[in-house]
């Protein structure tokens, strides 16, 4: 059975997104999709979807759902406020890390994601029409209806089916949390358009994520890196990625994220490898953070690490019966007979 949402205030910074647009960077198409993958996953996770089903990234605040038609279940992950106002007139939080059905007439009143970046699933998926192959959100592109543009109230989210013969919810023990420590990067492939001091400085220094952020990339202050000479600072234009760390004249990095074009002027002094790219997504203004350089081999074992923490993870989920439920499925399949008497006439 599915659902319906309908956007009562739109918000800020609200979008939908699912693991992104490949195949189409040729076009200048960039691949879009959620900026912190395994928080994106884990919502997906707490409901039973398949891990790339489309979600709400919640980066600003003031975003308010209305069900429509229901019952619809959901789910919130990260560091994010949340409050439910059931169509009785109750009120109450909507926790994180667990999931909770709505029904028909409930209103869910999103508040600003902590961190900086949150999600929240539907049980079933979001299922707008796939523009290029991918529901993600890209509005520079001027994508059909919801997926090219900021959403407006009245706005409608259809929701996939889902089975409403189990009444147990999910929720995982423990907070997903972020690594700490410096951001890893794998040096260049325009390293040699710097000084050695640059480079050296580039890794030593502290580096403060600036207001000047958004989908597309994230700007650092810090003191200005040297480039060789005056003509370094440019280069003929080259593919880019999410994570390349890009420096102009000015001597301040870029690093592109999710949204970032597809080819890019600036010489790149290195690329955040992809265990670490998610955290970029949650550094406020005025965070700051460090870079360090490692392999291609540690590099890999990284994303080894952020599987099995993943894994971990998975395995801390547990159901739940909600208050005042009854699990009828379970209560049938008892056998409420523990004894028999024969009486003789």
């Amino acid at each position: 059975m599915s659902g319906l949402l309908e956007i009562a205030q739109p918000g800020i910074g609200t979008t939908v997104q699912d693991r992104g647009r490949a195949g189409h960077r040729h076009h200048g198409m960039p691949l879009s999709g959620w900026l912190d993958g395994p928080l994106a996953r884990a919502a997906n996770a707490l409901l039973g979807n398949p891990p790339d089903e489309a979600v709400l990234e919640l980066r600003g605040t003031g975003t308010v759902l209305r069900v429509k038609a229901g019952p619809v279940r959901v789910a919130l992950a990260g560091r994010i406020a949340a409050t439910c106002l059931r169509s009785d007139s109750s009120r109450g939080p909507l926790p994180a890390w667990h999931s909770v059905t709505l029904r028909e007439g409930d209103q869910l009143q999103l508040g600003p994601a902590e961190s900086g970046c949150a999600y929240l699933a539907v049980a079933g998926g979001l299922l707008m029409e796939p523009q290029l192959g991918s529901r993600a959100s890209y509005w520079r592109a001027g994508l059909a209806r919801v997926l090219g543009r900021a959403f407006r109230p009245g706005d409608t989210l259809p929701c996939g089916a889902w089975s409403h013969a189990d009444p147990r919810e999910w929720r995982c023990r423990s907070p997903w949390t972020a690594n700490e420590g410096p951001v890893r990067v794998l040096l260049g492939p325009q390293q040699d358009h710097f000084t050695a001091n640059a480079i050296a400085q580039f890794l030593g220094q502290d580096w403060e994520a600036t207001a000047a952020q958004d989908r597309m990339g994230l700007r650092f202050q810090g003191e200005p890196l040297a480039h060789v000479n005056a003509a370094a600072a440019d280069i003929v234009s080259d593919g880019v990625t999410p994570g390349a760390i890009q420096v102009p004249a000015n001597g301040l990095p870029i690093v592109l994220l999710a949204d970032g074009q597809t080819v890019g002027g600036y010489p790149k002094i290195a690329t955040v490898i992809s265990a670490d790219l998610p955290r970029l997504a949650h550094l406020k203004p005025g965070t700051r953070v460090r870079f360090e350089a490692v392999t291609h081999e540690a590099a890999h074992r990284a994303l080894l690490d952020e599987h099995q923490r993943w894994q971990r993870w998975l395995a801390s989920r547990e159901t739940f019966l909600p208050p005042g439920t009854v699990d009828e499925a379970a209560l049938y399949a008892s056998n409420l007979i523990d004894g028999m008497q024969r009486a003789d006439p």
